[in-house]
Protein backbone atom coordinates (compact mmCIF):
# COMPACT_ATOMS: atom_id res chain seq x y z
CA UNK A 1 0.00 0.00 0.00
CA UNK A 2 1.23 3.48 -0.85
CA UNK A 3 0.29 6.38 1.39
CA UNK A 4 -0.40 9.55 -0.62
CA UNK A 5 -0.22 13.10 0.65
CA UNK A 6 -3.98 13.33 1.20
CA UNK A 7 -3.66 12.33 4.83
CA UNK A 8 -4.20 14.39 7.95
CA UNK A 9 -6.85 16.08 10.02
CA UNK A 10 -8.22 19.46 11.02
CA UNK A 11 -9.08 19.94 14.67
CA UNK A 12 -12.51 21.32 15.52
CA UNK A 13 -12.52 25.10 15.50
CA UNK A 14 -15.24 27.67 15.03
CA UNK A 15 -16.79 27.65 11.57
CA UNK A 16 -18.85 25.37 9.38
CA UNK A 17 -19.47 26.64 5.86
CA UNK A 18 -20.85 25.33 2.57
CA UNK A 19 -21.04 26.52 -1.02
CA UNK A 20 -22.19 24.99 -4.29
CA UNK A 21 -21.91 25.56 -8.03
CA UNK A 22 -22.36 23.72 -11.32
CA UNK A 23 -20.94 23.67 -14.84
CA UNK A 24 -22.12 22.07 -18.07
CA UNK A 25 -19.73 19.28 -19.14
CA UNK A 26 -21.60 18.01 -22.19
CA UNK A 27 -19.15 17.33 -25.06
CA UNK A 28 -19.47 19.86 -27.87
CA UNK A 29 -18.14 17.45 -30.51
CA UNK A 30 -18.94 13.88 -31.47
CA UNK A 31 -16.88 11.42 -29.43
CA UNK A 32 -17.03 7.69 -28.56
CA UNK A 33 -19.50 6.87 -25.78
CA UNK A 34 -18.75 5.12 -22.49
CA UNK A 35 -20.26 2.05 -20.92
CA UNK A 36 -21.57 -0.36 -23.55
CA UNK A 37 -19.06 -2.53 -25.41
CA UNK A 38 -21.44 -3.22 -28.29
CA UNK A 39 -21.07 0.39 -29.42
CA UNK A 40 -17.34 -0.11 -30.03
CA UNK A 41 -16.01 3.23 -31.34
CA UNK A 42 -19.33 4.62 -32.65
CA UNK A 43 -19.48 8.39 -32.21
CA UNK A 44 -22.16 10.28 -30.31
CA UNK A 45 -25.03 11.77 -32.31
CA UNK A 46 -26.37 14.55 -30.14
CA UNK A 47 -27.84 15.18 -26.69
CA UNK A 48 -30.92 13.89 -24.89
CA UNK A 49 -30.20 16.00 -21.83
CA UNK A 50 -27.09 17.89 -20.68
CA UNK A 51 -24.30 16.55 -18.49
CA UNK A 52 -23.19 18.56 -15.45
CA UNK A 53 -20.47 18.81 -12.85
CA UNK A 54 -22.13 19.67 -9.53
CA UNK A 55 -19.72 20.83 -6.82
CA UNK A 56 -20.12 21.16 -3.07
CA UNK A 57 -17.35 22.66 -0.94
CA UNK A 58 -17.45 22.18 2.82
CA UNK A 59 -15.26 24.09 5.27
CA UNK A 60 -15.30 22.50 8.70
CA UNK A 61 -13.16 24.12 11.37
CA UNK A 62 -10.33 26.48 10.52
CA UNK A 63 -9.29 26.43 6.87
CA UNK A 64 -9.74 22.72 6.10
CA UNK A 65 -11.96 22.20 3.08
CA UNK A 66 -13.45 19.22 1.29
CA UNK A 67 -14.77 19.39 -2.28
CA UNK A 68 -17.40 16.82 -3.26
CA UNK A 69 -18.19 16.74 -6.98
CA UNK A 70 -20.87 14.68 -8.69
CA UNK A 71 -20.25 14.23 -12.42
CA UNK A 72 -22.78 13.08 -15.01
CA UNK A 73 -20.13 10.76 -16.42
CA UNK A 74 -19.61 7.02 -16.47
CA UNK A 75 -16.61 7.31 -14.17
CA UNK A 76 -14.49 9.91 -12.45
CA UNK A 77 -11.65 11.53 -14.41
CA UNK A 78 -8.49 9.64 -15.29
CA UNK A 79 -5.56 9.72 -12.88
CA UNK A 80 -3.77 12.46 -14.82
CA UNK A 81 -6.93 14.60 -14.97
CA UNK A 82 -7.67 14.02 -11.29
CA UNK A 83 -4.23 15.18 -10.25
CA UNK A 84 -4.38 18.29 -12.46
CA UNK A 85 -7.77 19.20 -10.96
CA UNK A 86 -6.52 18.63 -7.43
CA UNK A 87 -3.39 20.70 -7.96
CA UNK A 88 -5.37 23.62 -9.34
CA UNK A 89 -7.93 23.73 -6.52
CA UNK A 90 -5.19 23.34 -3.93
CA UNK A 91 -3.21 26.25 -5.35
CA UNK A 92 -6.16 28.53 -6.07
CA UNK A 93 -8.34 27.89 -3.02
CA UNK A 94 -6.40 25.83 -0.49
CA UNK A 95 -8.73 22.86 -0.99
CA UNK A 96 -6.64 19.89 0.12
CA UNK A 97 -9.29 17.19 0.03
CA UNK A 98 -11.65 16.12 -2.74
CA UNK A 99 -14.06 13.34 -3.66
CA UNK A 100 -14.81 13.54 -7.38
CA UNK A 101 -17.25 10.85 -8.51
CA UNK A 102 -18.99 9.81 -11.68
CA UNK A 103 -22.69 8.96 -11.57
CA UNK A 104 -21.94 5.98 -13.85
CA UNK A 105 -24.31 6.99 -16.63
CA UNK A 106 -23.70 4.84 -19.71
CA UNK A 107 -24.55 7.79 -21.93
CA UNK A 108 -21.50 9.92 -21.29
CA UNK A 109 -18.21 10.12 -23.24
CA UNK A 110 -15.37 7.60 -23.14
CA UNK A 111 -12.87 8.82 -20.53
CA UNK A 112 -9.83 6.56 -21.02
CA UNK A 113 -8.21 7.77 -24.25
CA UNK A 114 -4.90 9.67 -24.11
CA UNK A 115 -2.93 12.05 -26.32
CA UNK A 116 -0.53 9.42 -27.66
CA UNK A 117 -0.25 7.52 -30.94
CA UNK A 118 -2.37 4.39 -30.92
CA UNK A 119 -4.09 5.47 -27.71
CA UNK A 120 -6.37 8.18 -29.04
CA UNK A 121 -4.31 10.79 -30.82
CA UNK A 122 -5.13 11.12 -34.50
CA UNK A 123 -8.43 9.21 -34.48
CA UNK A 124 -10.13 10.67 -31.43
CA UNK A 125 -8.67 14.16 -31.05
CA UNK A 126 -12.13 15.48 -30.13
CA UNK A 127 -12.02 13.27 -27.01
CA UNK A 128 -8.59 14.65 -26.09
CA UNK A 129 -9.92 18.18 -26.45
CA UNK A 130 -12.95 17.29 -24.34
CA UNK A 131 -10.87 16.08 -21.40
CA UNK A 132 -9.23 19.49 -21.09
CA UNK A 133 -12.61 21.22 -21.33
CA UNK A 134 -14.06 18.88 -18.71
CA UNK A 135 -11.15 19.52 -16.33
CA UNK A 136 -11.55 23.28 -16.65
CA UNK A 137 -15.29 23.03 -16.02
CA UNK A 138 -14.81 20.89 -12.90
CA UNK A 139 -12.18 23.27 -11.57
CA UNK A 140 -14.43 26.27 -12.28
CA UNK A 141 -17.36 24.66 -10.46
CA UNK A 142 -15.23 23.89 -7.39
CA UNK A 143 -13.66 27.36 -7.27
CA UNK A 144 -17.04 29.06 -7.64
CA UNK A 145 -18.47 26.89 -4.86
CA UNK A 146 -15.51 27.89 -2.70
CA UNK A 147 -16.14 31.59 -3.35
CA UNK A 148 -19.77 31.11 -2.36
CA UNK A 149 -18.94 29.58 1.04
CA UNK A 150 -21.27 30.88 3.76
CA UNK A 151 -21.87 29.83 7.37
CA UNK A 152 -24.20 26.84 7.23
CA UNK A 153 -26.47 24.68 9.30
CA UNK A 154 -26.36 20.96 8.63
CA UNK A 155 -28.48 17.81 8.81
CA UNK A 156 -28.37 14.29 7.41
CA UNK A 157 -31.00 11.61 7.06
CA UNK A 158 -31.60 8.19 5.59
CA UNK A 159 -34.66 6.17 4.61
CA UNK A 160 -34.95 2.70 3.11
CA UNK A 161 -36.82 2.56 -0.18
CA UNK A 162 -38.53 -0.56 -1.48
CA UNK A 163 -39.02 -1.12 -5.19
CA UNK A 164 -36.40 1.26 -6.55
CA UNK A 165 -33.39 -1.03 -6.92
CA UNK A 166 -32.58 -4.73 -7.02
CA UNK A 167 -29.64 -7.13 -7.06
CA UNK A 168 -28.97 -8.03 -10.69
CA UNK A 169 -26.15 -10.50 -10.01
CA UNK A 170 -26.87 -13.26 -7.53
CA UNK A 171 -29.38 -16.08 -7.85
CA UNK A 172 -28.97 -16.97 -4.17
CA UNK A 173 -31.56 -15.78 -1.66
CA UNK A 174 -31.67 -13.50 0.18
CA UNK A 175 -30.29 -11.16 -2.46
CA UNK A 176 -28.44 -8.21 -0.90
CA UNK A 177 -29.50 -4.72 -1.96
CA UNK A 178 -28.58 -1.40 -0.44
CA UNK A 179 -31.97 0.32 -0.28
CA UNK A 180 -30.69 3.40 1.58
CA UNK A 181 -31.60 6.81 0.21
CA UNK A 182 -29.28 9.15 2.09
CA UNK A 183 -29.30 12.94 2.11
CA UNK A 184 -27.15 15.78 3.39
CA UNK A 185 -28.84 19.17 3.67
CA UNK A 186 -27.04 22.49 4.10
CA UNK A 187 -28.98 25.68 4.96
CA UNK A 188 -27.70 29.21 5.42
CA UNK A 189 -28.47 31.08 8.62
CA UNK A 190 -31.52 32.69 7.00
CA UNK A 191 -33.07 29.27 6.46
CA UNK A 192 -32.44 29.06 2.71
CA UNK A 193 -31.28 25.64 1.54
CA UNK A 194 -27.84 25.96 -0.07
CA UNK A 195 -27.26 22.41 -1.16
CA UNK A 196 -28.68 18.91 -1.00
CA UNK A 197 -26.47 15.88 -1.56
CA UNK A 198 -28.33 12.72 -2.60
CA UNK A 199 -26.70 9.29 -2.25
CA UNK A 200 -28.49 6.27 -3.77
CA UNK A 201 -27.38 2.98 -5.29
CA UNK A 202 -28.47 1.89 -8.78
CA UNK A 203 -26.92 1.63 -12.23
CA UNK A 204 -27.96 4.54 -14.49
CA UNK A 205 -28.51 2.19 -17.44
CA UNK A 206 -32.17 2.76 -18.23
CA UNK A 207 -31.52 3.96 -21.81
CA UNK A 208 -30.71 1.40 -24.50
CA UNK A 209 -27.17 1.24 -25.85
CA UNK A 210 -28.29 1.96 -29.43
CA UNK A 211 -29.19 5.51 -28.38
CA UNK A 212 -26.01 7.41 -29.20
CA UNK A 213 -26.97 10.62 -27.43
CA UNK A 214 -25.63 12.04 -24.22
CA UNK A 215 -27.78 11.79 -21.12
CA UNK A 216 -27.41 11.88 -17.35
CA UNK A 217 -29.99 9.06 -17.32
CA UNK A 218 -32.31 9.03 -14.28
CA UNK A 219 -29.81 11.09 -12.28
CA UNK A 220 -30.51 14.23 -14.32
CA UNK A 221 -34.25 13.97 -13.76
CA UNK A 222 -33.70 13.33 -10.06
CA UNK A 223 -31.49 16.42 -9.66
CA UNK A 224 -33.89 18.59 -11.66
CA UNK A 225 -36.82 17.53 -9.46
CA UNK A 226 -34.99 18.27 -6.21
CA UNK A 227 -33.62 21.59 -7.48
CA UNK A 228 -37.01 22.79 -8.73
CA UNK A 229 -38.67 21.93 -5.43
CA UNK A 230 -36.02 23.29 -3.05
CA UNK A 231 -34.08 25.91 -5.01
CA UNK A 232 -30.88 24.24 -3.82
CA UNK A 233 -27.82 23.07 -5.67
CA UNK A 234 -28.10 19.28 -5.96
CA UNK A 235 -25.23 16.81 -5.95
CA UNK A 236 -25.84 13.14 -6.72
CA UNK A 237 -23.33 10.44 -5.75
CA UNK A 238 -23.95 6.79 -6.58
CA UNK A 239 -23.27 4.06 -4.03
CA UNK A 240 -21.89 0.51 -4.19
CA UNK A 241 -23.82 -0.21 -7.37
CA UNK A 242 -21.74 -3.04 -8.86
CA UNK A 243 -24.61 -5.49 -8.51
CA UNK A 244 -27.50 -3.03 -8.27
CA UNK A 245 -29.88 -2.01 -11.06
CA UNK A 246 -32.99 0.12 -11.15
CA UNK A 247 -36.29 -1.62 -10.49
CA UNK A 248 -40.03 -1.10 -10.72
CA UNK A 249 -42.53 -0.34 -13.46
CA UNK A 250 -40.96 3.05 -14.22
CA UNK A 251 -37.47 1.76 -14.90
CA UNK A 252 -38.00 1.82 -18.68
CA UNK A 253 -38.60 5.57 -18.52
CA UNK A 254 -35.53 7.24 -17.07
CA UNK A 255 -37.30 10.58 -16.58
CA UNK A 256 -40.18 9.03 -14.65
CA UNK A 257 -37.85 6.92 -12.54
CA UNK A 258 -35.66 9.92 -11.70
CA UNK A 259 -38.66 12.05 -10.83
CA UNK A 260 -40.07 9.33 -8.57
CA UNK A 261 -36.75 8.96 -6.78
CA UNK A 262 -36.47 12.74 -6.62
CA UNK A 263 -39.83 12.95 -4.82
CA UNK A 264 -38.48 10.60 -2.16
CA UNK A 265 -35.32 12.70 -1.80
CA UNK A 266 -37.40 15.87 -1.47
CA UNK A 267 -39.58 14.26 1.17
CA UNK A 268 -36.54 13.18 3.16
CA UNK A 269 -34.76 16.53 2.81
CA UNK A 270 -37.87 18.43 3.89
CA UNK A 271 -38.17 16.25 6.98
CA UNK A 272 -34.75 17.34 8.21
CA UNK A 273 -34.05 20.30 10.51
CA UNK A 274 -30.53 21.59 9.89
CA UNK A 275 -28.79 22.76 13.04
CA UNK A 276 -25.73 24.84 13.80
CA UNK A 277 -22.65 22.62 14.05
CA UNK A 278 -21.29 23.13 17.57
CA UNK A 279 -17.86 21.57 16.94
CA UNK A 280 -17.11 21.43 13.23
CA UNK A 281 -14.21 19.21 12.24
CA UNK A 282 -12.82 17.37 9.26
CA UNK A 283 -10.44 14.43 9.17
CA UNK A 284 -9.42 12.86 5.87
CA UNK A 285 -7.20 9.96 4.89
CA UNK A 286 -6.55 8.59 1.43
CA UNK A 287 -4.43 5.73 0.12
CA UNK A 288 -3.92 3.83 -3.11
CA UNK A 289 -3.76 0.09 -2.63
CA UNK A 290 -1.94 -2.36 -4.86
CA UNK A 291 -3.35 -5.74 -5.88
CA UNK A 292 -2.42 -8.33 -8.44
CA UNK A 293 -4.55 -8.53 -11.59
CA UNK A 294 -6.63 -11.55 -12.59
CA UNK A 295 -6.49 -10.32 -16.21
CA UNK A 296 -3.23 -10.37 -18.16
CA UNK A 297 -3.54 -7.46 -20.57
CA UNK A 298 -0.03 -8.17 -21.86
CA UNK A 299 -1.18 -11.51 -23.28
CA UNK A 300 -1.71 -10.94 -27.04
CA UNK A 301 -4.73 -13.24 -27.09
CA UNK A 302 -6.35 -11.40 -24.17
CA UNK A 303 -5.58 -8.03 -25.76
CA UNK A 304 -7.06 -9.18 -29.04
CA UNK A 305 -10.28 -10.28 -27.38
CA UNK A 306 -10.63 -6.96 -25.54
CA UNK A 307 -9.86 -4.97 -28.70
CA UNK A 308 -12.61 -6.85 -30.49
CA UNK A 309 -15.06 -6.40 -27.60
CA UNK A 310 -14.38 -2.66 -27.31
CA UNK A 311 -12.01 -0.93 -29.77
CA UNK A 312 -8.24 -1.01 -30.26
CA UNK A 313 -7.29 2.45 -28.95
CA UNK A 314 -8.83 1.75 -25.55
CA UNK A 315 -6.80 -1.32 -24.68
CA UNK A 316 -3.28 0.19 -24.53
CA UNK A 317 -4.67 2.65 -22.00
CA UNK A 318 -5.96 -0.25 -19.88
CA UNK A 319 -2.51 -1.85 -20.13
CA UNK A 320 -0.93 1.38 -18.85
CA UNK A 321 -3.45 1.64 -16.00
CA UNK A 322 -2.74 -1.89 -14.77
CA UNK A 323 0.98 -2.08 -15.58
CA UNK A 324 1.83 -1.98 -11.89
CA UNK A 325 -1.13 -4.06 -10.73
CA UNK A 326 -4.62 -2.85 -9.88
CA UNK A 327 -4.24 0.28 -7.73
CA UNK A 328 -7.64 1.41 -6.39
CA UNK A 329 -7.98 4.52 -4.28
CA UNK A 330 -9.81 4.68 -0.95
CA UNK A 331 -10.78 8.08 0.43
CA UNK A 332 -12.22 8.27 3.94
CA UNK A 333 -13.49 11.41 5.67
CA UNK A 334 -15.01 11.94 9.11
CA UNK A 335 -17.13 15.08 9.23
CA UNK A 336 -17.95 16.72 12.56
CA UNK A 337 -16.83 13.55 14.33
CA UNK A 338 -20.06 11.76 13.42
CA UNK A 339 -20.60 11.49 9.63
CA UNK A 340 -18.45 9.00 7.70
CA UNK A 341 -17.81 9.45 3.98
CA UNK A 342 -16.27 6.47 2.19
CA UNK A 343 -15.13 7.01 -1.41
CA UNK A 344 -13.89 4.08 -3.50
CA UNK A 345 -12.62 4.03 -7.09
CA UNK A 346 -14.73 1.29 -8.61
CA UNK A 347 -17.99 -0.61 -8.83
CA UNK A 348 -18.22 -2.20 -5.40
CA UNK A 349 -20.91 -4.81 -4.79
CA UNK A 350 -23.64 -3.65 -2.43
CA UNK A 351 -22.75 -5.98 0.44
CA UNK A 352 -19.48 -4.10 0.87
CA UNK A 353 -21.43 -0.93 1.74
CA UNK A 354 -24.16 -2.72 3.69
CA UNK A 355 -21.68 -4.48 5.96
CA UNK A 356 -19.55 -1.38 6.40
CA UNK A 357 -22.57 0.65 7.50
CA UNK A 358 -23.47 -2.06 10.02
CA UNK A 359 -19.95 -2.10 11.46
CA UNK A 360 -19.34 1.65 11.54
CA UNK A 361 -21.00 2.92 14.68
CA UNK A 362 -21.37 6.54 13.65
CA UNK A 363 -24.41 8.73 13.18
CA UNK A 364 -24.51 8.07 9.42
CA UNK A 365 -22.29 6.57 6.73
CA UNK A 366 -22.30 7.61 3.08
CA UNK A 367 -20.71 5.24 0.57
CA UNK A 368 -19.53 6.94 -2.62
CA UNK A 369 -18.73 4.65 -5.55
CA UNK A 370 -16.91 5.56 -8.78
CA UNK A 371 -14.90 8.10 -6.77
CA UNK A 372 -11.40 9.46 -7.39
CA UNK A 373 -10.57 6.96 -10.12
CA UNK A 374 -12.07 3.88 -11.72
CA UNK A 375 -10.79 0.32 -11.35
CA UNK A 376 -13.81 -1.64 -12.55
CA UNK A 377 -15.78 -4.15 -10.45
CA UNK A 378 -15.08 -5.13 -6.83
CA UNK A 379 -17.26 -8.17 -6.12
CA UNK A 380 -17.51 -9.78 -2.71
CA UNK A 381 -15.66 -13.05 -2.16
CA UNK A 382 -18.89 -15.04 -2.23
CA UNK A 383 -19.92 -13.29 -5.47
CA UNK A 384 -16.67 -14.42 -7.12
CA UNK A 385 -17.36 -17.96 -5.89
CA UNK A 386 -20.82 -17.83 -7.45
CA UNK A 387 -19.53 -16.36 -10.72
CA UNK A 388 -21.40 -14.30 -13.26
CA UNK A 389 -21.05 -10.84 -14.77
CA UNK A 390 -19.35 -8.35 -12.50
CA UNK A 391 -17.60 -11.10 -10.57
CA UNK A 392 -15.58 -12.59 -13.46
CA UNK A 393 -12.14 -11.36 -14.47
CA UNK A 394 -13.28 -9.86 -17.77
CA UNK A 395 -14.70 -6.85 -15.90
CA UNK A 396 -13.15 -7.40 -12.47
CA UNK A 397 -9.38 -7.71 -12.85
CA UNK A 398 -8.64 -7.07 -9.17
CA UNK A 399 -7.60 -10.02 -7.00
CA UNK A 400 -10.26 -11.80 -4.96
CA UNK A 401 -10.86 -10.24 -1.54
CA UNK A 402 -9.60 -6.75 -2.42
CA UNK A 403 -12.94 -5.13 -1.65
CA UNK A 404 -13.13 -6.71 1.80
CA UNK A 405 -9.59 -5.57 2.58
CA UNK A 406 -10.37 -2.00 1.57
CA UNK A 407 -13.57 -1.92 3.62
CA UNK A 408 -11.66 -3.19 6.66
CA UNK A 409 -9.17 -0.37 6.14
CA UNK A 410 -11.99 2.18 6.02
CA UNK A 411 -13.41 0.75 9.24
CA UNK A 412 -10.08 0.97 11.04
CA UNK A 413 -9.36 4.49 9.79
CA UNK A 414 -12.70 5.85 10.99
CA UNK A 415 -12.32 4.25 14.42
CA UNK A 416 -8.85 5.73 14.67
CA UNK A 417 -10.20 9.16 13.76
CA UNK A 418 -12.79 8.70 16.52
CA UNK A 419 -10.05 7.75 18.97
CA UNK A 420 -11.54 4.32 19.50
CA UNK A 421 -8.47 2.49 18.14
CA UNK A 422 -5.00 3.71 19.03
Amino acid sequence: MAVFELTGEALAQSEFKAGTARRDITPKESVPMWGYGDRHDALSQGVLDPLYADALVIQAGGQSKLAIVGLDLGRSPSEASLQRIRQRIRTAAGIEYSIIAGSHTHHGPVMELTDEPGKGRGRFDASIRYYKEMEEAVIAAILEADKKLVPAKFATGVVKLDGFNRNRHTKIEPKPSDHDLSVMRFDDYNGKTISILVNFTAHPTTIQSSTLKFSADYVGALKNSVAESTGAGVIFINGAAGDQSTNGVVNRDYQAYGQSLGKEAIKLANSLSPQEVAKPSLQVREERFKYSSRTDFNNPVVRGLFEKAFFPELIPNFVDEYADGVRPRLTVALLNNEIALIGASGEFFSNHAIRLKERLRVKQTFFFGYANGYHQYFPTIEAVAEGGYGADNTVSPVEVGAGEQMMNSALIWIYRMLGKIK
